[in-house]
């Protein structure tokens, strides 16, 4: 069902949108966890449908409400996430898909951004990176002020980060480490989106 659905959605985006791939070279084999940018809505599908293998992300539970958009997302590996509910809970998901070879998106900085420009982001994806080992890869979606029919979208996969540069791999790394780690990541997710903050190019699709 996960492939038939990003297939699907592989199609319609570029129907609707002028899509291309940038990076995903850099994508190592087995499961990773993508940090990235959050713009709109959009987002996720974006992710999935430039990744490697089976994909999961969080989603907020309201997001489910719409019947076709909520299919849609769980077609392609999202999880709700309750509003209220204990954060470590949602952790926990994320490090067992992890664990069973599923990739993780997740968008450090926790809500959309209004003005195109990447936040200072939260610790999530360091300290799940920090439980799994898993590799962090950053990604920067770019493309104009606003997102609509026929928009250039350029999606970029930066390199890897191995966490275990920053952070001991266990349960309960310190906060100190999560911080560095967190810095990276956001500083590439950052590089990534003010290198070509218009999404516009001129080279082809790499999808």
């Amino acid at each position: 069902m996960y492939y038939f659905g990003r297939t699907v959605v592989w199609i319609v985006f570029h129907i609707i949108y002028r899509i291309r791939f940038e990076g995903r070279e850099n994508i190592p084999k087995g499961a990773v966890i993508y940090a990235s940018n959050h713009r709109t809505n959009a987002d996720p599908p974006l992710v999935s449908i430039g990744s490697k293998g089976m994909l999961t992300f969080m989603a907020k539970e309201e997001l489910f409400k719409n019947k076709f958009f909520g299919a849609l997302i769980r077609s392609l590996g999202a999880f709700p996430v309750s509003r209220g509910s204990g954060d470590m809970e949602v952790i926990d998901t994320a490090v067992e898909n992890l664990k069973n070879g599923k990739s993780l998106a997740i968008f450090p900085e926790g809500t959309r951004s209004k003005d195109g420009k990447v936040g200072k982001g939260h610790s999530g994806a360091a300290l799940i990176a920090a439980r799994t080992g898993c590799p962090v890869v950053p990604v920067g979606i770019c493309f104009g002020e606003e997102l609509k029919f026929g928009t250039k979208i350029t999606v970029k996969y930066g390199k890897p980060i191995d966490p275990a540069e920053y952070v001991e791999i266990c349960d309960e790394p310190k906060t100190r480490n999560l911080v560095k780690l967190k810095k990276r990541y956001m500083a590439d997710i950052k590089s990534l989106v003010e290198g070509e903050a218009d999404g516009q190019t001129e080279e082809n699709s790499d999808d």
